[in-house]
């Protein structure tokens, strides 16, 4: 056996994990260190609304091994900022933000329509969110929009239930209501059908109150519903964890 077989070899991977942009966004910030990494390995992995980087590198030496990916691990925090969520590769996006509302001491209420408590379930899903989870509400009908959260009839009629105005109550009310400090919202088509042709398959309408700031945000969702219904609950967390951020108290 030469001395080249002898020696041990050490390997070392971190997992950053992205939301709130495509695989093919995240190339294209970070494709010079893609191509320039040689001894660094990049795997992507990618969910609806979600990308991992696995950065792996091996050596002779531990030390040598550990600092070429925490080296790569820093440039990519520089650059894509907030969008990376977490570098541990079990936290989900949902732990993130129960941990967030959890250190501001904020509690949070839902309102869903197309995703029909999806939204809640992945919240409900993270040990110890009691201390922050107030109520989910599922208002599937207008009646129920109405007569649980508070959305004004003339709302309804004037720009439907999937609108820019419907989500933005819906984050309103629920939040009065529950007097919880952060509701999100969710109003969509997901399909089959919609209610007119100017209002496709796939448009969702993501309302979030922080504290009475509120913000609504439009998306065009393509798939089957099951896939366009995924795709609304993660891309509400995603906006839920920004607007969360951007009124952090340190």
């Amino acid at each position: 056996m030469t001395m080249e077989n002898e020696m041990q070899s050490y390997s070392y991977e971190k997992t950053v994990k992205i939301c709130g942009m495509e695989e093919t966004e995240v190339r294209g910030k970070i494709h010079d260190l893609l191509t320039e990494q040689e001894k660094v390995v990049f795997t992507f992995f990618t969910t609806p609304g979600e990308v991992d980087i696995r950065i792996s590198a091996k050596s002779e030496q531990e030390e040598e091994a550990k600092q070429r990916v925490k080296s790569v691990v820093r440039d990519l925090k520089i650059r894509l900022g907030s969008h990376i969520f977490t570098t541990s590769a079990k936290v989900t996006l949902a732990e993130t933000i129960v941990e967030l509302l959890k250190e501001q001491k904020m509690t949070i209420t839902t309102v869903e329509s197309c995703t029909g408590g999806m939204v809640s379930a992945r919240l409900t899903d993270v040990a110890g969110v009691s201390e922050v989870f107030k109520q989910g509400f599922v208002t599937y009908s207008n009646k129920a929009k109405r007569k649980l959260i508070g959305v004004k009839k003339m709302t309804l009629k004037k720009y439907s239930a999937v609108s820019d105005q419907t989500a933005w109550e819906m984050a309103r009310g629920g939040a009065a209501l529950t007097d919880a400090d952060v509701c999100i919202s969710v109003t969509g088509y997901a399909g089959p059908e919609t209610g007119a042709e100017d209002q496709p398959v796939g448009l969702v309408y993501i309302g979030c109150n922080v504290k009475g700031k509120i913000e609504v945000e439009e998306f065009h969702f393509s798939g089957d519903r099951r896939m366009i219904r995924e795709l609304a609950t993660v891309n509400a967390l995603t906006l839920l964890r920004r607007c969360i951020l951007e009124n952090y108290q340190i």
